[in-house]
């Protein structure tokens, strides 16, 4: 019996599972977490700390890039969920006796929880609000859980913060040997949180590229046509918001694993926010892996650049002009954003994609 022809939506989804193997861009991004995985092996732990902070930020920014990039939703309140996660870990840990992995599931299972109820309460009373306004009303929202966790110091520690004492193989005392190679907390930490920035990339890719992502980014390029075709549009921007917002409660968690300390400025504040937007801008709105180039770029410049100081005095010794001039490395991280913005005015994943299709080259990067 000859079975019926595939309908045209399952052909190419046929089609698109076929050409996924064959993807140029396979080999860039296995080499890319194979780069990640290695960095424990350099001798320097501001290259490891830098590398993972790549790691996590990265992925936020592609949580922030599923709701702003891929959905149309503009919020300056992403970075609270961050938060959430980060002092959900922590006070689990810090505030149940002896902390062990129990306690540990329970921070992570407790900040998404939090996260997806606080989502889902702001996008109903606000996401029928339109453009600024909805911004506004998040970023009022992100301003209140940091005043909260300020002031809320008999819980949250106040300005002071709170620093988890971590279980198992994640303390800083564990010492062990994996087939004869020596095994400290710390290199498990750093291994652990790799394997779940690079799942949660995954499921967000998996996302965006499902029916339901292919649904948001109709709703994202014309709300009025979407919703005459049927889809309730409202039902659809809140699970987005929700998502996102999962995601970044779990890197929060993460977060407070890897630099075991928190504190509102550190996961509530608003410059974590402004941090976000500037490494989506330049990677890229709607690219998803554009937050590691942004993240790179930013975190990267923010740690080598105030090292000009010292490479100052150390090539030019007594030349108090190259001193002052070293000591303006803001100035200088804000004539390469000024570049960035100008040579790639999608960001740059946007903008290399964007000359790549006019010139028909294959693969998506």
């Amino acid at each position: 019996m000859t079975p019926p022809p595939a309908s045209p939506v399952r052909s190419a989804r046929l089609e698109e599972r076929r050409r996924r193997w064959r993807d140029p861009t396979l080999a860039l991004r296995l080499a890319l977490v194979a780069a990640f995985a290695m960095v424990p092996l350099v001798p320097s732990f501001q290259a490891m700390d830098l590398a993972l902070k790549i790691a996590l930020f990265a992925t936020l920014v592609a949580s922030y890039d599923v709701v702003i990039g891929y959905t149309g939703i503009v919020s300056f309140g992403h970075a609270m969920f961050f938060g959430f996660g980060a002092y959900a870990v922590a006070l689990a840990l810090g505030r149940f006796g002896a902390p062990d992995y129990g306690h540990l599931a329970l921070g992570f299972a407790a900040g998404i929880l939090v996260s997806a109820a606080v989502a889902v309460a702001i996008g109903t009373f606000s996401l029928r609000v339109k453009a600024l306004f909805f911004a506004m009303i998040t970023l009022a929202f992100a301003e209140f859980a940091l005043i909260l966790a300020v002031q809320w110091s008999q819980v949250t520690g106040g300005e002071d913060g709170l620093s988890p004492t971590l279980p198992g193989v994640f303390a800083v005392t564990y010492a062990g040997r994996v087939l004869g190679v020596a095994v400290t907390g710390r290199l498990v930490t750093y291994y652990a949180v790799l394997a779940a920035c690079v799942a949660l990339f995954l499921v967000m890719r998996r996302f965006v590229q499902s029916p339901l992502g292919r649904t948001l980014q109709a709703i994202r390029d014309n709300e009025l046509r979407a919703e005459a075709l049927g889809f309730r549009t409202f039902v659809f921007q809140i699970l987005a918001s929700s998502f996102g917002s999962v995601v970044a409660s779990v890197l929060g968690g993460c977060y407070a694993l890897w630099v075991r300390y928190v504190n509102p400025e550190s996961t509530l504040g608003i410059p974590i926010m402004l941090d976000v937007l500037l490494m989506v801008i330049i990677g890229g709105i709607g690219t998803l892996y554009g937050g590691i180039i942004g993240a790179a770029f930013l975190l990267t410049a923010r740690t080598l650049l105030p090292d000009l100081r010292g490479l100052g005095a150390a090539l030019f010794p007594g030349s108090e002009i190259f001193q002052r001039l070293a000591d303006r490395w803001l100035l200088y991280f804000g004539v390469l954003f000024i570049l960035v913005v100008f040579f790639f005015p999608k960001g740059v994943l946007g903008t290399v994609r964007e000359r790549l299709a006019r010139r028909g080259a294959p693969g998506e990067v």
